[in-house]
Formats: C-alpha cells, sequence, structure tokens
C-alpha cells in the first residue's frame, strides 16, 4: 500500500494520525436504477458513506445505450465537480468508495471496474474481500486471463466473462459460487442493476425506494440523506434484479449460517445507519458502553470518550455507572490526509494534531477513558500519556467497547497481521503497562454477545479465531502473508 504519495518532498507525508492505528473498512457502495439524477443521488449517497473508504471513489452511469465511468484518487466532493457529473448521463448508476485491503492503493484499483464482454457492457463494484482470490487468480492467468489491477474484485470481472453459461443471470451465479469470502455486490449493465450478497452476509447491504426509483446501499445513513425509504435487506445468498420489470429475487447461493460483521456495529457503520435487519447502530454501541460499566465499574470522576467513534459507548457508560459525562478530548475535524511536518520535533505530534486534552475539565481528576478497541497499542499509549501530562490527570482507566483483537480479518476490513496485534502476543495486565493506564479492561466476549440481537448469526473471529469460510490453515497463512504484503 503506498503510503507516501508525496515522497518527492520532505516536508510532505501522508499522514492519518489515530486512524493509522484504528481498524478500515473496504468500501462502500451505492447504486440507483430509473432516476433521472442517478449520478447525481450516487455523488450523495457516496458522500454519506465516504467513512467506508477514502482512498479513492468512482461512479458508472448507464443512458441505455453505453456505460459511462469518472473515478479518482481521493475524496468524494474532491472527485466529483459538476462538470464531472454532467459526464455520467443516464437513470442508472453505481458507486464505489475504496480503502484497499487486498489490492494496492492507486487509481488502476478505484472502482466501479468497467468491462465490454461477449454479452455486453457491465460495471462492478464490491465491498468486502475474497479468501480464494489468489488461487482464483492464478487458476485464471494460467487460462489466458490478463488482469488489468490487483484488486481480488477483478476476479468477479473474469469468472463471468469465462463462464460457459448462456445468460448474464447464469454467469453471476456460476462466479458468486466459484468465490469464497465476503461480497456485497452492485453489478449494472446498461439496462439493469443487479445486488448481490454472499451467503454469509458479511457485509451490510440495504435497498431503499426514492422519488420511484431504486436505490441500494452499504448502509442506510446514505438513504437519509436524499430521502429515501428504507425497504429491507439484501438477504445473504440473494440476487436482486432491478429493471424494467421492477424488483425480483433469486437465491442461488445456500446459507449455511450468517457471519455478519460484528465490528461493523462496534465501529465500521455509522452511529445514525441500520444495519443487518434495520437494527440501529448507535443504540447498540450505547448498550455496549453500559454492558462494559456493569462488567468493569471503576471510581472515577468523569468519564470521556475517544473521538469520534467512542462516543456512544461512553455515554451508554456514564449512564449505566452514572458517572458524568463530558468531552475531556476535543478532536479536529480538519485535519486532511496531508499536512506539513514541524521542522522542530513535536512530542506525539500525530495525535496532537486530531486532538487536544481540555486540562480545566480533567486536571486533578480520575479519568475514565473510552475507545472502541485497541490494534497496535501506540495510539493508546500516546493518549492515556496526553490526558496524564497534557490535561493534569490524575489517573488515567481505560475501557475498552469490545473484546481484545486476537485475529486479523479477512473479509474485507484492513487489519494488521497477528503479530501486530498487541492483544495477540500480551496479556490485558501487559497491555495496561505498556499503555500506562492505571487500570485497563475490555467487555468480555459473553458481554458483547448479550448486547447484539441473535448473537449466533455474528462473526467474531477477530476476537475468538473462528473463522467461518477460512478453514485450512495453510489458507489463514497465505491470506495473512497476501494482506502484510509479503
Amino acid at each position: 500500500m503506498d503510503k507516501n504519495c508525496f515522497s518527492n518532498s520532505s516536508l510532505f507525508t501522508l499522514h492519518s494520525p489515530l486512524s493509522s492505528d484504528k481498524f478500515h473498512d473496504e468500501c462502500g457502495v451505492f447504486g440507483v436504477y430509473g432516476h433521472r439524477e442517478a449520478a447525481n443521488l450516487t455523488y450523495l449517497g457516496l458522500h454519506a458513506l465516504q467513512h467506508r473508504g477514502q482512498e479513492g471513489a468512482g461512479i458508472c452511469s448507464s443512458d441505455g445505450r453505453q456505460l459511462y465511468v469518472e473515478k479518482s484518487m481521493g475524496l468524494v466532493a474532491d472527485i466529483f465537480s459538476e462538470k464531472r457529473l454532467k459526464r455520467l448521463p443516464g437513470e442508472i448508476a453505481i458507486g464505489h468508495n475504496r480503502y484497499s485491503t487486498a489490492g494496492s492503493s492507486s487509481l488502476k484499483n478505484v472502482q466501479p471496474i468497467m468491462v465490454n464482454f461477449s454479452l455486453g457492457s457491465l460495471a462492478i463494484a464490491h465491498n468486502g474481500n475474497l479468501v480464494n482470490a489468489l488461487e482464483l487468480r492464478s487458476e485464471l492467468e494460467s487460462k489466458g486471463a490478463i488482469f488489468q489491477s490487483t484488486s481480488d474484485s477483478e476476479v468477479f470481472v473474469h469468472l463471468i466473462a469465462n463462464s460457459s453459461a448462456g445468460g448474464l443471470y447464469e454467469r453471476l451465479i456460476d462466479a458468486s459460487k466459484a468465490v469464497s469470502g465476503a461480497f456485497s455486490l452492485l453489478i449494472m449493465t446498461e439496462h439493469e442493476l443487479i445486488a448481490i450478497r454472499d451467503q454469509y452476509g458479511f457485509r451490510p447491504l440495504s435497498i431503499g425506494r426514492y422519488d420511484g426509483a431504486y436505490v441500494v446501499a452499504s448502509e442506510t445513513c446514505a438513504f437519509d440523506l436524499i430521502g429515501a425509504k428504507y425497504i429491507r435487506d439484501v438477504e445473504p445468498g440473494e440476487m436482486v434484479i432491478i429493471n424494467e420489470n421492477g424488483i425480483n429475487s433469486m437465491r442461488p447461493l445456500h446459507s449455511p449460517r450468517h457471519a455478519f460483521c460484528i465490528f461493523e456495529f462496534i465501529y465500521f457503520s455509522r452511529p445514525d445507519s441500520n444495519i443487518f435487519g434495520n437494527i440501529n447502530v448507535d443504540a447498540i454501541r450505547k448498550e455496549l458502553g453500559r454492558q462494559l460499566a456493569r462488567e468493569s465499574y471503576v471510581d472515577a470522576d468523569v468519564v470521556i470518550p475517544v473521538p469520534d467513534s467512542g462516543v456512544p459507548a461512553a455515554l451508554g457508560y456514564a449512564q449505566q455507572s452514572r458517572i458524568p459525562f463530558d468531552f475531556g478530548l476535543i478532536r479536529n475535524h480538519y485535519v486532511g490526509r496531508t499536512f506539513i511536518e514541524p521542522q522542530q520535533s513535536i512530542r506525539h505530534f500525530g495525535v496532537k494534531i486530531k486532538l487536544n486534552p481540555v486540562r480545566k475539565l480533567l486536571e486533578g481528576k480520575r479519568v475514565l477513558v473510552i475507545d472502541d478497541s485497541i490494534v497496535r497499542g501506540t495510539t493508546s499509549k500516546k493518549i492515556v500519556k496526553m490526558i496524564r501530562e497534557g490535561g493534569g490527570a490524575k489517573e488515567v482507566h481505560l475501557r475498552i467497547s469490545s473484546p481484545p483483537t486476537i485475529g486479523p480479518c479477512f473479509y474485507g476490513i484492513d487489519t494488521p497481521t497477528r503479530k501486530e496485534l498487541i492483544a495477540s502476543t500480551h496479556t490485558v495486565d501487559e497491555i495496561r503497562k505498556y499503555i500506562t493506564a492505571d487500570t485497563l479492561q475490555y467487555l468480555n466476549i459473553e458481554g458483547l454477545l448479550k448486547v447484539v440481537p441473535n448473537p449466533e448469526k455474528f462473526c467474531t473471529a477477530c476476537f475468538d479465531d473462528n473463522y467461518p469460510v477460512l478453514t485450512r490453515q495453510e489458507r489463514i497463512e497465505q491470506m495473512e502473508l497476501f494482506l502484510s504484503g509479503s
């Protein structure tokens, strides 16, 4: 992954001071069928889904005769000017926000992927990660396939093109059965929009209605922005076909079990979204905080969140514990992807540019800090020191609203390798000593599963190593090497 796109200058570096030590979702998808402003609506949908990917974005549209595509590196609002949107005519469109997991960060990997093949034109946008992409790619290349990108999503395109089935639907089914892993897909042709979700349902995908048109999105917050009404989710294993005949459904993929990503509730999805059966994310996060307070109460003077993702859980913790809640860390929301490093070394500069402690609030206090997860521990350590030294706190107690993360995700989340996850090699007390907190406690996995409805339907592999799809140890090792760039 190219983390230094300004390498010609020693002053400018690509940074994300807090998010570099956070998990990242791979992407978000949004689609429209049957609206004269399809591309504009897709632009707004992608804007609402910007949190799911900030490296690049693209939109493909159809006017019924041909497909048009515009994509670039960067943020949605920076890419799509009014002039560029006018180059995307038609009443059908799909869009994609990218954060790379499988495949490097470059324009060639930005989606939608658009191709021409024997049945016409096709564009595809993919949220998720395929665990057998390397095997399939090798097999396809041995048959003469030429790949234009390093993204696992391109495997779908070649599987569709190389299928011996007669029609497009049959080819899509063939391709979907050949891949393993997570995929919430939007596919468009000149005349229709198709949504497919893997049989486990790892990533969310919802259907809505707006002004007589159908819309499909990774999260319902995208519906809220344009005023669309939520209808239902695309079900695990389902293929939804939207065209001039309306909306039709096929269920070609058998669902051995559901495996909804539990981290969508903990961190990834926006709090105002409803996912996995129209369940509100904010409500779950607050309940995680309440459960955390039941399990790990400590005497403190104030509860503060690590903004912004720690806010709902901190509110829940404060409500349950009756310890006052306040914003003891103020986030600078205007930090861009690049900034000028100071000539003189400033201690903890990367965190300080994003967060600042409120000393008047924290000084001399027993401070209880709520965060959603600990990845490597480096940022947590800087935050604890900032609160103690910069904020003047007497005590700093850290509570995490998820269990210790011990394994990487192979289903569409950019997680470090196992050896980089501090909880995979250290006890909770060793982590506490490393980050210099007075106390540290995580939410128990039993407590986590008490909070979510139908807990048997969720994937918790990052907490318990119980991978729903990866059954062969050699494949796990191969995927870890692939995601680490080795």
